[in-house]
């Protein structure tokens, strides 16, 4: 898939990056972590520009995103509701569950929205939340704007900075990927405790 990416960036440019960085938003098997970087790596021997890439994966990234929030609000709460009130006993979920995340999305949920759009994988799929809980879609574009800007500045740095070694950024991002979800796991770990506990208490 790697080879394909990169053929395609190569042929079409601007708008092959523009291409590949909205699908990657869709279909996160495509990663940014190859298409940034190789579009830096691409403005050291072609005609395109830094500022050229990084408009053209921005409008990309938030145009996917624009898409994965309209299928989120499909999956509304009272559809989710609807599907616990027949299959919650299954899972052991409760529409209160529901609620209860919804309200922490409500609150908490602006912030989450900016820094997951630099968490490799989940960038593409916190669009789907977003949309599911009706998140003020002009915060959203902004938000998703401003977080995509700076993941897409940083990897594209790394292209041009590396150059034909463009391929050594993709070892260090596993190591941050592997990093980011151990501690994210941690979070979702002490929550759980904490609910737990409090659920006991009641």
């Amino acid at each position: 898939m790697n080879d394909w990416v990169t053929a395609i960036m190569e042929q079409l440019g601007y708008l092959g990056i523009f291409l590949m960085m909205a699908l990657e938003n869709i279909f996160p098997p495509i990663p940014s972590e190859i298409v940034l970087p190789f579009g830096g790596f691409l403005t050291t021997y072609t005609n395109l520009t830094v500022i050229g890439v990084v408009t053209v994966a921005t409008l990309g990234s938030v145009i996917g995103s624009m898409i994965l929030y309209c299928i989120g609000t499909v999956l509304d709460i009272p559809r989710l509701e609807r599907i616990i009130d027949r299959y919650g006993h299954w899972i052991r979920l409760k529409k209160s569950d529901v609620q209860r995340a919804d309200n922490w999305f409500h609150q908490r949920g602006y912030w989450t929205v900016f820094f997951c759009r630099m968490v490799p994988v989940i960038r593409s799929l916190i669009s789907i939340p977003a949309g599911m809980t009706r998140m003020n879609f002009p915060v959203f574009i902004l938000l998703t704007t401003v977080g995509t800007i700076l993941w897409n500045v940083i990897l594209i740095s790394f292209g041009v900075i590396l150059g034909e070694n463009w391929q050594q950024i993709l070892g260090f991002m596993h190591g941050y990927s592997r990093f980011v979800y151990i501690v994210i796991i941690l979070v979702l770990v002490v929550i759980t405790i904490i609910f737990i506990r409090r659920k006991r208490q009641r």
